[in-house]
């Protein structure tokens, strides 16, 4: 039976302040008209300003979300996040391998906004060893590309040069963000086997939003479940992104957060 909604699995962290991670995940394919599954890898002590510790899921359970979820509802999308250990990985690893069809997006989420690292060095190397060479794509941002690659990701055209440097190593295609770079633009670029595509938007003054990263892959994974070209989904999700920040808002004294659900009108009970 075919399903009538399109279906994202999201492999990631829990943010209890609500503004990244699995929330942000679900809040993304609510707005963008899919159905949001997860499978929860850690549940994070976060707020506006930073993680502040976390507790990470036991391996086997990571998985065995992952197989009762897609054993009985399946996807047409699976959106990873935040991983924590080499053994997550390879838990993941080995609960996707009868689902290799399904279009897999990695957000290689390392480090927070704040510093706090969320991702070991044996953690890096699994998922570049594991699911780098399936994904159907991979979404480092510039500092994240610069630890991958050992290479210096400062300007749009290193940017390109990482790009072609993990295409070299076994991706299928990456989007590297630039939104860590200086310059009123923020600069995106996408490098898969066809070549190199820019992607460029003026950027919004004065806000730090949090959740950009986890938002930008969920709207690009959704899109792929939903049957758009890698392209159209990122296109649609920088859209979405950048009129999220646009109508975002702030609660705690740290950064800003997006307003996910921008494009829908508040509910009028009885009206």
């Amino acid at each position: 039976m075919t399903a009538s909604i399109a279906r994202v699995l999201v492999v990631a962290g829990s943010d209890c302040s609500g503004g990244a991670g699995i929330q942000a995940d679900i809040k993304t394919a609510t707005a963008l008209g899919a159905y949001a599954m997860t499978a929860i890898t850690a549940v994070t002590v976060q707020d506006t300003t930073g993680v502040h510790s976390f507790h990470p899921v036991p391996p086997n359970i990571i998985a065995g979300q992952i197989d009762v979820v897609l054993s009985d509802m399946g996807a047409d999308a699976i959106k990873t996040g935040m991983l924590v250990s080499a053994e997550a990985v390879e838990a993941l690893s080995r609960a996707l391998k009868p689902h290799a069809s399904i279009p897999l997006v990695v957000d290689t989420v390392m480090i927070a906004k704040g510093g706090a690292a969320l991702l070991d060095e044996a953690g890096i190397l699994a998922m570049r060893k594991l699911l780098f060479p399936i994904a159907a794509l991979v979404t480092p941002n510039a500092p994240e590309a610069a630890r991958l690659t050992g290479l210096a990701v400062e300007t749009p055209e290193d940017l390109v040069r990482a790009g072609q440097h993990l295409i070299g190593a076994g991706v299928r295609a990456v989007l590297i963000k630039g939104g860590h770079l200086a310059g009123d633009a923020v600069t995106d670029v996408l490098v898969d086997q066809s070549g190199t595509h820019m992607f460029r938007t003026r950027r919004i003054d004065g806000l730090s939003a949090h959740g950009t990263g986890c938002t930008l892959a969920m709207a690009i994974a959704t899109g792929l479940a939903q049957g758009l070209s890698l392209i159209s989904s990122i296109e649609r999700a920088r859209d979405y992104v950048q009129n999220a920040i646009r109508a975002g808002f702030k609660l705690g004294s740290g950064s800003s957060l997006l307003n996910h659900l921008h494009a829908i009108a508040p509910y009028k009970g009885g009206q």
